[in-house]
């Protein structure tokens, strides 16, 4: 998905997105994804997830300044609200996903 591609994505959506800025590579990336999808479920309705690969899209990770991986932004409206950098408890994450709602 290009920057554009992916803006639109981003600024259409009628809930907050959950995006989850990854590679096949990363370990810690591979540790936090479960945590993903359980949440995925959990909010299901309510928040949109969705994952991008940074070795496939280079200028889109790049373009929201993500220099280390797993870094999950969350965007509401469009807009970025919140991230959070690393493979962090399940708790953090639902904190910033509920400062998004």
């Amino acid at each position: 998905m290009n920057l554009t591609q992916f803006q639109q994505k981003v600024s259409s959506a009628d809930k907050p997105i959950v995006v989850d800025f990854w590679a096949p590579w990363c370990m810690p990336c591979k540790a936090i994804a479960p945590v993903i999808e359980e949440l995925a479920v959990t909010y299901d309705g309510k928040v949109k997830f969705t994952k991008l690969n940074v070795d496939d899209n280079p200028m889109t990770a790049s373009s929201y300044g993500v220099r280390g991986i797993p870094t999950i932004i969350f965007y509401k409206n469009g807009q970025v609200v919140d991230q959070v950098v690393g493979a962090v408890p399940k708790a953090e994450i639902e904190k910033t996903i509920s400062k998004s709602l």
